[in-house]
């Protein structure tokens, strides 16, 4: 017989964000965990596609999370997301890191992790795991604003409104970094096609 799922954890989880950093500064500890079981994981892979390193990427969102914690008790409801500054705080750690480093590599292929799914077959996995390292490397070749832009736009699914609150500027410059960032993948990709398995889907 299945136990009734705890109602109060079913209230945590449809709770909005800024409810759960409100109790938690309150202390609830099971407020913490819901909102850091439904934040880190999009933060962690916003942070790992910037930095192409799981480690730096895993390190990135623990301070970003930390700070989260830390501003609890003085959160001012109404003036932000928490999502949106969230993902600031890992914009900057992550900007403050690219520019400690003297040139940022590209991710080799060998290094990327494999896709797995048995849904489908070998050469297929394989297939997929190739684009997606393709373009995790592409994407080590843009500007860094330009990655970032594009890296919220078109894989966390942001608005341009939201990007420019995350980025610190306007609708307009986010447009305009989105719109470069494509322009250069599509031609860093372009000669790739064949080896991606592309050629045969057109």
């Amino acid at each position: 017989m299945d136990m009734p799922r705890d109602t109060t954890t079913e209230a945590l989880d449809d709770a909005p964000d800024e409810a759960l950093l409100v109790l938690y500064a309150n202390g609830d500890r099971l407020a913490a965990t819901a909102l850091t079981r439904r934040l880190v994981p999009r933060v962690l892979g916003y942070a790992a596609r910037l930095l192409s390193d799981r480690a730096e990427a895993e390190d990135v969102t623990q301070e970003a999370m930390l700070r989260l914690w830390k501003i609890a008790p003085d959160w001012r409801a109404g003036e932000a997301q928490v999502s949106t500054w969230l993902y600031r705080v890992v914009t900057n750690l992550v900007t403050d890191r690219q520019r400690a480093r003297t040139r940022r590599a590209a991710t080799p292929l060998e290094d990327a992790p494999e896709v797995a799914d048995e849904g489908r077959g070998a050469v297929a996995g394989m297939i997929e795991a190739d684009r997606m390292a393709a373009l995790d490397a592409a994407l080590g070749q843009l500007p860094d604003r330009q990655r970032q832009a594009v890296v919220l736009r078109h894989l966390e699914g942001m608005s341009n409104p939201e990007i420019a609150a995350i980025m610190d500027i306007g609708t307009e410059a986010v447009e305009s970094l989105t719109a470069r960032g494509k322009r250069s993948l599509a031609a860093i990709l372009s000669g790739q096609k064949a080896a991606l398995g592309y050629e045969d889907e057109e």
